[in-house]
């Protein structure tokens, strides 16, 4: 049987692929459950500091996988706690996730692309919420998040037209950090990652949920949370390490502690 998850760990970076390129990498329980069991792994190795969500050239993914879910009613919907039970996972990750996209991020795609952290996005990528072609709406984010990252008009227009966001889009449009060239998108994503993965771990998850709570809280709240981070990072050796290595004029050797 074909494996719908697969991982590699490249350095200090943990690489999560979705593997169903004959359905385009549409989602269904296995593959969701998949990732949600890549991510703990990930999470429980004090080796990886940083975690990368990808799928194949023509798609991240093409949405949720309609025979899956088509003869769904609504008490099997809510008693089995559709996309809840599984799904948020990649949300409440606490090491960063960045999701790298090439073709297709439609519907659950494309929400699964915004619970990370970031996204980075192959010149070829395609955004879009087509659900209300489907007779429903989205289900995962994609009335919430998508007006967070690209505002409320082009949210409304893109699930109600169901029209397709492309990489240049997208990227004007604050939903994605950074446009590659296809060809270079995992490569470019996995350097970033390491990047990431080679600062004090401790100092990546407070930026992370730091930056998170600018989006759960008011201005002043926020500024009290990052405030009390900061002079938290102020009890780690990393950062005895990476001011004395700046004062020193060498690279700082950080040991997550």
């Amino acid at each position: 049987m074909t494996q719908v998850v697969l991982t590699e760990t490249h350095g200090k970076v943990g690489l999560i692929r979705i593997n169903r390129p004959e359905a385009m990498n549409a989602l269904n329980n296995d593959v969701v459950d998949g990732i949600g069991a890549a991510i703990d792994a990930f999470e429980a190795d004090d080796n990886i500091g940083c975690i990368v969500v990808t799928g194949n050239e023509k798609a991240f993914a093409a949405g949720a996988d309609i025979g899956f879910m088509k003869d769904f009613d609504h008490m099997h919907a809510y008693r089995s706690d559709f996309i809840t039970r599984n799904w948020e996972r990649i949300k409440t990750a606490r090491k960063p996730v960045i999701a790298a996209v090439a073709g297709f991020a439609l519907g659950g795609g494309c929400e699964m692309a915004m619970m990370c952290d970031m996204i980075f996005a192959a010149d070829t990528a395609k955004f879009g919420q087509p659900e209300i072609r489907l007779g429903t709406l989205p289900g995962a984010g994609g009335t919430q998040r998508l007006p967070r990252a690209v505002g409320k008009a082009k949210a409304m227009d893109m699930c109600l037209t169901a029209r397709f966001m492309d990489a240049a889009e997208a990227e004007k449009s604050g939903l994605v950090a950074r446009v590659i060239p296809a060809d270079q998108l995992l490569e470019e994503t996995l350097k970033a990652a390491a990047v990431i993965a080679g600062f004090s771990l401790p100092v990546v998850m407070m930026v992370k949920e730091s930056v998170n709570r600018a989006f759960e809280s008011s201005l002043n709240e926020g500024l009290l949370f990052e405030r009390r981070a900061f002079h938290a990072s102020f009890g780690l050796e990393d950062q005895k390490e990476g001011m004395a290595a700046f004062v020193e004029k060498r690279k700082a050797n950080f040991r997550n502690c």
